[in-house]
């Protein structure tokens, strides 16, 4: 039997139902598993508890799949976990203003590190872990045969498969080719999205109901939108009738893909300003400059991937956080987010708290954003949510 047993104590997370067992938990390994592999989880008395995926170099030994003894691990059960994450977002599936979503939400969904974004009639799937790519070719045989889908694109090219051994992989799977861009609606609007070489698997869909929120947010304002990839609130704040908006980005490509995604949907490039830099070093010369905005969104990519970088991470989101409430006019609104899984709620209102106290100002918290409804949080796993918004106002 394929088994790993548990250090005595460490059987208490498997008990309240979190998904990851860590190295540090395992007293020893029976049967050689290989990597992805399932095995039993068994305390130290060898009581059974559960049933997961081995990884043999990643900090976190086993993800579990299940905590029923009965339960096998084959493509059957892969068939029912990914057709619940998908018709649970049935209500998505099903709204006329929106054809791109998240359709399976790994470890939330019951299955860790599979992600499956929906956008239109094409997936693009990621296979972070070693249990998912032990099963990569029945996954991909289930998600073609469900769900209308004329492509199957991968992108399996995230840094975080380096830390379970996988190399980084990116292709064409399954169906037609995918065109070089995807054109997807949200709410009213229309984008282009590069499935192949985009951020993440080409869009932040995680952002869709917060693009709405500054829509409501900015009528007749100045806005300053920092790390505007491809343009998702720049274009929110312009249809939200924003006097100004001027975007930062350090890539041209995603500039050069946001100006058009703006053109797709109205005439607004008397609106705009396009500044490709660091954002970092853009701020600071806004403020040497004694430029000022209205209302000023920070969308910052992952500075913490894991807790142990949420050190140097707090001084970055610290950085910027402050150079943009030295750019707000008094009353202005800053819409802040973090996206690092290694930086908690709590934690990112005392960096923006400590922020604001160095930038000599005054502001209150009146909103709080989160990922939408497709993106969900297991309560059993709060590193489900990885991003935190705040909406600050100066007083």
């Amino acid at each position: 039997m394929k088994a790993i047993h548990l250090k005595r104590g460490r059987e208490r997370s498997v008990n309240r139902r979190h998904p990851w067992i860590f190295s540090g938990a395992v007293e020893r390994v029976d049967g050689n598993p290989q990597s992805g592999e399932t095995v039993d989880v068994l305390d130290h008395t060898g009581a059974w508890l559960a049933r997961g995926a081995y990884s043999p170099h990643s900090s976190i030994r086993v993800r579990i799949w299940t905590w029923d003894a009965d339960e096998a691990i084959d493509k059957v059960f892969f068939e029912q976990r990914i057709e619940a994450a998908i018709n649970a977002r049935r209500g998505l599936r099903d709204e006329p203003e929106v054809n791109a979503y998240r359709e399976i939400h790994a470890e939330s969904d019951e299955l860790p590190g599979l992600i499956v974004d929906r956008y239109a009639d094409v997936r693009v799937v990621q296979f972070l872990t070693t249990g998912v790519e032990f099963w990569r070719e029945p996954i991909l045989s289930i998600l073609a045969s469900i769900g209308k889908c004329r492509t199957i694109y991968e992108r399996s090219d995230s840094e975080v498969r380096m830390k379970e051994g996988l190399p980084q992989r990116a292709l064409h799977v399954s169906g037609d080719e995918a065109d070089e861009e995807i054109l997807i609606r949200e709410y009213g609007l229309q984008f282009h999205v590069d499935v192949r070489q985009g951020q993440k698997t080409g869009f932040y869909l995680d952002q869709r109901e917060n693009r709405k929120i500054v829509r409501s947010l900015v009528n007749g304002k100045e806005v300053l939108d920092c790390f505007c990839y491809t343009g998702g609130f720049t274009l929110a704040a312009l249809v939200g009738n924003a006097k100004h908006v001027a975007s930062i980005d350090s890539s041209a490509n995603a500039l050069a893909l946001a100006r058009r995604n703006v053109d797709l949907n109205g005439s607004y490039s008397d609106r705009c300003e396009w500044i490709q830099g660091d954002v970092f070093t853009v701020l600071r010369t806004l403020r040497d400059h004694d430029s000022s905005f209205e209302v000023i969104v920070l969308d910052p990519p992952r500075f913490a991937p894991t807790a142990s970088t949420k050190e140097r991470a707090a001084r970055a989101y610290k950085d910027i956080n402050l150079l943009a409430f030295k750019l707000l006019r008094k009353s202005g609104a800053l819409i802040t987010f973090s996206c690092s899984g290694g930086v908690s709620p709590m934690l990112f209102e005392q960096i923006v708290a400590g922020a604001a106290l160095d930038a000599g100002v005054t502001a209150k918290i009146v909103g709080w954003l989160s990922q939408p409804q497709d993106h969900p949080v297991a309560l059993h796993f709060p590193e489900g949510r990885y991003l935190k918004g705040l909406v600050c106002r100066l007083v």
